[in-house]
């Protein structure tokens, strides 16, 4: 089995026109390949999405339509993209986003898309994993581990910082199929990450909505917790029980 730090990678990260993937077009891609030691290959393009790109996501990515006029549409990208991809595992912040975008690229343009069935590691579950972080979003996890500030909220300065983050959370294990052994189960979260009780602990949760929030349709991780949380409840109840003296009235 190979080091880890000998192993190849792709890491990418797309900007896009909104965050309905089926409705949306990509405006930049960036795709880096590397390994622990060095950067091996990188691409990175402006898309011509050939729609008018919103203002609330020009606000976020700063990517405008005079930007993206004349660059290569993403018929013309994609076919690079997957050759310097291969078959090495793809590696990202909420990964899972930019893959179903690609695929929903190639798909409209009827372009097969190999990397549908690829490997892929969520850097967002290896936060959760390592769990001594306040917040598994890229740039608090950026601060966290101290890693310099490579600018505005851009593809390929997200790939530069999503790399040195996953060296940092990925230390502990030896090889990439150690990696994808540990994130093929679920990962016992510390705290509520979204909606109205985002930051609290589980224990925290009311009853009610944690019963609400467990038949939500949430990430295998959030459910496991949430989970996990009930059945601490449900154990400690018939002691409780046992200590209320009005329990049998």
């Amino acid at each position: 089995m190979a080091k880890l730090q000998k192993e190849t990678f792709i890491c990418l990260d797309c900007e896009a026109t909104g965050l309905n993937i089926e409705a949306e077009e990509i405006v930049e891609i960036a795709v880096v390949k590397f390994n622990f030691d060095e950067i091996l290959d990188q691409y990175e393009t402006l898309v011509d999405p050939c729609r008018i790109i919103p203002l609330e996501s020009v606000a976020v990515h700063h990517i405008t339509d005079e930007m993206v006029k004349g660059k290569p549409k993403i018929e013309h990208v994609l076919p690079k993209i997957f050759e310097m991809i291969g078959d090495y595992p793809i590696m990202g912040h909420n990964i899972a986003f930019d893959l179903t975008l690609i695929a929903s690229s190639a798909k409209k343009r009827n372009i097969a898309c190999p990397i549908n069935m690829q490997n892929s590691i969520d850097t967002v579950r290896l936060a959760r994993l390592y769990g001594e972080s306040a917040s598994n979003k890229l740039e608090d996890l950026r601060k966290h581990f101290n890693i310099p500030d490579e600018g505005a909220h851009r593809a390929m300065n997200d790939v530069v910082v999503n790399i040195k983050v996953f060296k940092y959370l990925s230390k502990d294990f030896k090889s990439k199929d150690d990696i994808m052994k540990r994130l093929r189960e679920p990962i016992l979260m510390k705290m509520m990450p979204l909606g109205k009780h985002k930051g609290k602990p589980f224990k925290e949760l009311p009853i009610d909505y944690l019963h609400w929030a467990i038949h939500q349709d949430f990430d295998k991780d959030l459910l496991f917790s949430l989970q996990d949380e009930k059945r601490k409840r449900h154990k400690k109840k018939p002691f409780l029980d046992s200590c209320n003296p009005f329990a049998d009235l």
